[in-house]
Formats: structure tokens, C-alpha cells, sequence
């Protein structure tokens, strides 16, 4: 299994794995073209995507998903919740009705010859925002980003998993002190927003088992946060368990920058 992060952050989220067999891109917030040239400098092309997964209808996640609907007829895989919330967004009202195809709960849906999917349900002021546990062989990759808090769901699933995507958003002191007005350092913190750095190293003290190999952090804030504090907080956090460096690949994922093509 194999994965890329074309963007993780406000400015648009979307990552691809890829199987021995097929592809599926997570969420669809950045343009087609951009994907397009992303994916010819990994010597691939759209026929590399089998299949959309969305976790929630906020604008960073689905923005061009109407546009890949329209040009590639991907089946999009998501909850039936999310899915009536993508016909009424103006997006996606438009062309998703036909890529429809729903997860259904608490069962390996079989969304592409590679990837079985379950998803899971974490807190976030969205209709309905998921995080994914998608099962390749014998490998298990869970996201897990626009979290207020992590849930026991969230963590159980994690504490399985040989990679973990996880939301690393802002640091609480940048945050109080910036310039945001108060209702949306609120909203961010509160417990349905975003996960802060120090969120995610509690997360990752409850989540670490030792076949755990990935740990990537995503949706850093651009106003809030920086890779410099997002990877120290995790790195101690690793530290604090007494995981040697290197045993576990640690990785910030960039707004609006892809990552290499990464072997899982």
C-alpha cells in the first residue's frame, strides 16, 4: 500500500492510497488539474482512481468534488447522511447524485478490489464528519482529521492500525493569542472543531501499540500552528513512551504541498 498527501489544511484536503490494483482518493478539495499534475510527476494518471471516499461537507474537503464527478464519474463513498448533505451544497448538488454509493455502519464495505472501508463517526461542527478504517491485506490505515476531541471509537481504531493520519490543527498559546476573534477561537477549541498539538500527543499516548509504523499529522492550521511545534509535540509524546526513533515514521503533511509517494 502506498500513500501521497496532495494537500492537508483549510486551503484544501486530499490524499490518495493506492493498492496493488487501485486507488482511492480521500476527500476532494483540491482541483483536478493540480491532481492531473500531481499525478503525472509520479508517473500515474486518472487511471489510477477507482473511488472517492468524503468525510464531511465542509468546503476544504469537497470543493472540487463536483468537478471529478463531472470529469471521471468516481464512484463516491460516504455516509447516507453526508451523501443528502452533498445534494443540497452547492459544490456538489449537481453531479454527485450518480456517484452515489453509501457506507453502510459497522461492516467492511468492499469500495474498491484493494480497500475495505468502515467509517467512524468523531466530532466536528459539520452535518456529519467520519474518520476511515480502511483495511488493505494485512495492513490497516486509519484517518482521522476535523476531530474536536478524540473519541473512544476514534482511538480504538487507531490502537490497530499500522499507519495513523491524524489531526495536529493548532497550538492553544498561538491560537489565545492570535487574532481571531473570540467565537472562533471558540469553535476551533471547544470540542467540536479541530484537535490542538497537545490534543493529538494525549491521542497518540492512548493510540501507540507497537505495530504501529505511520504516524502522519495533517489539517495544520496556517494561522495557528506550525510543523516545527506540530512534530515536537508529537515527537515528545513518542519520546514520553519509550518509542525509539525510527521506529516510527513521523511526518507533518503539508498545506497545499504533496508529500513524496510514501510505501506504507
Amino acid at each position: 500500500m502506498r500513500f501521497v498527501s496532495f494537500s492537508s489544511g483549510s486551503c484544501g484536503n486530499c490524499y490518495l492510497l493506492l493498492g496493488s490494483h487501485s486507488g482511492v482518493l480521500i476527500d476532494a478539495g483540491v482541483s483536478p488539474r493540480r491532481i492531473k499534475k500531481e499525478l503525472e510527476h509520479l508517473h500515474l494518471d486518472f487511471s489510477a482512481l477507482s473511488a472517492i471516499l468524503v468525510t464531511h461537507d465542509h468546503g476544504d474537503h469537497i470543493r472540487s468534488l463536483g468537478s471529478f464527478c463531472k470529469r471521471l464519474s468516481l464512484p463516491v463513498w460516504t455516509t447516507s447522511t453526508i451523501h443528502e448533505a452533498l445534494l443540497r451544497h452547492p459544490f456538489t448538488r449537481d453531479w454527485t447524485g450518480p456517484c452515489r454509493n453509501n457506507l453502510e455502519p459497522q461492516v467492511w464495505n468492499p469500495v474498491t478490489e484493494d480497500f475495505d472501508v468502515q467509517f467512524f463517526e468523531v466530532p466536528h461542527d459539520a452535518t456529519q464528519c467520519v474518520g476511515f478504517a480502511i483495511r488493505c491485506g494485512e495492513e490497516l490505515f486509519v484517518l482521522m482529521t476535523d476531530l474536536g476531541h478524540a473519541t473512544e471509537e476514534a482511538l480504538r481504531w487507531a490502537s490497530q492500525a499500522t499507519t495513523v493520519v491524524v489531526e495536529s490543527n493548532y497550538d492553544l498559546d498561538m491560537l489565545l493569542g492570535g487574532n481571531y476573534p473570540d467565537y472562533l477561537k471558540k469553535r476551533i477549541s471547544h470540542g467540536i472543531g479541530h484537535l490542538s498539538n497537545a490534543d493529538c500527543a494525549e491521542a497518540i499516548a492512548c493510540f501507540m501499540h507497537p505495530e504501529l509504523r505511520n504516524l502522519f499529522l495533517c489539517h495544520l492550521s496556517g494561522n495557528n500552528n506550525t510543523p516545527e511545534l506540530a512534530y515536537a509535540s508529537a515527537r515528545q509524546a513518542l519520546e514520553a513512551l519509550g518509542v525509539e526513533p525510527g521506529t516510527v515514521h513521523l511526518r507533518v503533511l503539508r498545506r497545499g504541498e504533496a508529500s513524496p509517494l510514501l510505501t506504507l
